[in-house]
């Protein structure tokens, strides 16, 4: 009987929430959520395929999305990519967290001869989304991170320093969640190896990338928790390989970025921090 009543509960739930629920904007996100780092410009069949509607829904909601600007037509083909208006969507979020307000001063007390940039990143998915960033150099390296950029998990060290404080099922379900390339010759691919790695970075605290997202770019990047320990963001700091040698830039940076990671975790703490998606 009770478990009847259990189904029957259920199917009122699903009932309620079709109700509440405006397919056609759920279908809108989807279309929005095809386009990735990867595959920035797909063909309206590709967006269908991916989205899971047939041509005809898509072609509409794709010239809906280019009308109000979050899509555009790229010139001279019958591909289509995300407008920087979608950027808004997000950053008007960030720009008014706590996390964002809090870590500007902390981030610009780290950056200096040797430390040339210092971000924050959380994670959207199998990526980092870089949520602050201040920087007095990288030029020389043709290195184009901003607020907004996204770099993938599992070969940056702000990505090991979320992933490490996460369970390993959720390791292992962000790591097998996109494509592992070769992005340099020091990136590491291979699943059980990655996993091992995570373990080292929660033993001893923090995340070291040699040149693993970027050739020629050492970063070092400690995770920002909540008062349960459980992983908001995380924090870097980078210079350029021919700057110094890796042991040097070690030496220089663990300390500061762990102080500066644990003391904004402990202002995201007082303040109530945020909340991400991922770990809810």
């Amino acid at each position: 009987m009770n478990l009847i009543k259990s189904e029957v509960a259920k199917d009122d739930d699903d009932r309620s929430s079709s109700k509440n629920t405006v397919m056609s904007l759920a279908k809108g996100f989807r279309i929005l959520e095809a386009f990735t780092a990867a595959q920035p410009e797909l063909t309206m069949a590709e967006v269908a395929r991916r989205s899971g509607i047939d041509n005809a829904t898509a072609f509409r909601f794709l010239n809906t999305l280019v009308n109000l600007g979050y899509v555009e037509k790229v010139a001279d083909t019958r591909l289509f990519r995300l407008s920087f208006k979608v950027l808004d969507l997000g950053f008007n979020a960030i720009a008014h967290s706590d996390l964002r307000t809090n870590a500007r001063p902390i981030l610009r007390s780290l950056v200096g001869e040797v430390r040339e940039v210092a971000s924050i990143g959380v994670l959207e998915g199998s990526e980092v989304l870089y949520a602050e960033r201040v920087q007095a150099g990288l030029t020389r390296l043709g290195v184009d991170i901003r607020i907004g950029s996204r770099v993938p998990v599992y070969s940056s060290a702000i990505g090991h320093a979320i992933l490490a404080w996460c369970p390993k099922e959720f390791q292992i379900q962000v790591l097998k969640g996109a494509p592992r390339k070769q992005l340099t010759a020091t990136t590491l691919v291979d699943l059980d190896e990655l996993i091992q790695r995570l373990e080292e970075v929660r033993a001893q605290g923090y995340a070291v990338s040699n040149q693993e997202t970027v050739s020629g770019l050492y970063v070092v990047a400690a995770p920002i928790l909540d008062i349960d320990g459980v992983p908001l963001a995380a924090l870097s700091v980078a210079t350029p390989a021919f700057n110094t040698t890796l042991n040097q830039f070690k030496s220089d940076a663990i300390i500061p970025v762990m102080d500066a990671a644990s003391k904004l975790s402990k202002a995201l703490q007082t303040n109530g921090g945020f909340t991400l998606s991922n770990h809810s």
